[in-house]
């Protein structure tokens, strides 16, 4: 039987309570607060999807890396280093990043399949690349590796 990810997260919790880990801890209780908040937003409280969940958690990855860049650009190194080890924590739950190669491949793939030709047709491809990298790169670097591809 496969767990799912939000079960491993309660599951690593209890684990962190037990170690006495307040770092882990603390982090993946905030971890599930985030996905529960997402759960009962709306009209209907819903059980969210796998897809959702890390879609939470990678949005809860982003914060910690802006808060510790935040953090250290005002002096405050401590702050900065709790926020990065929290991102470290979610990011082990988060699926393998691609590498610059890969994600090169993917842009190439999907300008030939789309067709596109110029920066005007960025939305095309975009549309075709978003659904085989979700989860696996920040949109922002996908966005700037099409808009350099369609820019050669």
């Amino acid at each position: 039987m496969t767990t799912t990810l939000k079960a491993q997260l309660r599951s690593d919790l209890t684990t962190a309570m037990k170690a006495r880990d307040g770092l882990r801890s603390a982090t993946i209780r905030m971890a599930l607060t985030a996905i529960t908040n997402e759960e009962v937003a709306g009209k209907v409280a819903r059980e969210l999807s796998e897809d959702e969940v890390l879609k939470v958690l990678g949005r809860e990855v982003k914060k910690r890396k802006e808060a510790a860049e935040a953090f250290a650009g005002a002096g405050r190194a401590e702050q900065a280093a709790r926020e990065e080890a929290e991102g470290e924590v979610l990011s082990a739950y988060l699926p393998a990043q691609l590498s610059d190669e890969e994600l090169q491949a993917l842009v190439d793939a999907a300008v030939a399949e789309s067709g596109a030709g110029g920066p005007r047709a960025m939305g095309a491809v975009m549309k075709v690349l978003t659904p085989r990298v979700a989860g696996r790169a920040d949109g922002s670097r996908v966005a700037a590796a099409v808009k350099a591809k369609l820019s050669q």
